[in-house]
């Protein structure tokens, strides 16, 4: 049976730390003056290659976290953490001038699909250290293609708002975009503390 709040927990996190909505306005940005044509491939390159990174991460983080020695329980709090840190700049807009930064090193003549789109916009610290605390939080072969479907569907998301960005700006506007971007703070720094919960709950640190 499909566990619905770890579905909705998964998808949550994956949206919000990825952040398709405001990524899309860095895509018009970094796409400028670039044919149709190329601009779809661009945006097609860049998520596959940001899935192909999650994919990798899922797939292995934890073992080399044990390799190094790290438990799941210490990579949760730490991921907890990050998280936190993330929603913060998220809140007071520190995040999307960081990536606007990130976006103005490219001079807009190369292809910006490898950087900064797919590293670090897509499958940043954020990202990846969300996917290998989804899948140490339900492990086994379901819990592995769930949290792969719910970053595939959230990147499929993200590919549509590229695709549509000029339309999505303008029909937002930036106050618009603002105002999302903060809610998606709000969610992003509730699961982040939840996160921490958990790895101190399984350290013992905690009741219950």
């Amino acid at each position: 049976m499909i566990d619905t709040a770890f579905l909705i927990t998964a998808f949550v996190t994956m949206f919000v730390v990825i952040d398709p909505i405001g990524l899309a306005p860095l895509f018009v940005a970094l796409t400028q003056g670039v044919p149709e044509r190329r601009r779809r491939a661009i945006a097609m390159r860049a998520c596959a290659i940001g899935m192909g990174i999650l994919v990798v991460f899922a797939l292995f983080g934890e073992a080399v976290l044990g390799f190094i020695g790290i438990s799941m329980p210490a990579f949760r709090v730490a991921g907890g953490i990050l998280l936190f840190l993330t929603a913060l700049d998220m809140l007071f807009e520190r995040r999307t001038k960081r990536r606007e930064d990130q976006s103005e090193e490219e001079d807009g003549t190369d292809d910006p699909s490898v950087f900064p789109l797919a590293i670090p916009l897509i499958s940043g610290p954020g990202s990846i250290a969300s996917v290998i605390l989804l899948t140490g939080q339900k492990p086994g072969v379901e819990g592995l293609a769930l949290v792969l479907a719910i970053t595939a569907l959230v990147l499929g998301v993200c590919l549509g708002l590229f695709l549509a960005s000029s339309v999505l700006e303008r029909a937002l506007g930036k106050t618009g975009i603002t105002v999302v971007t903060r809610l998606l703070g709000m969610l992003l720094a509730a699961l982040s503390v939840q996160f921490v919960l958990d790895g101190l709950n399984n350290f013992g640190l905690l009741p219950g």
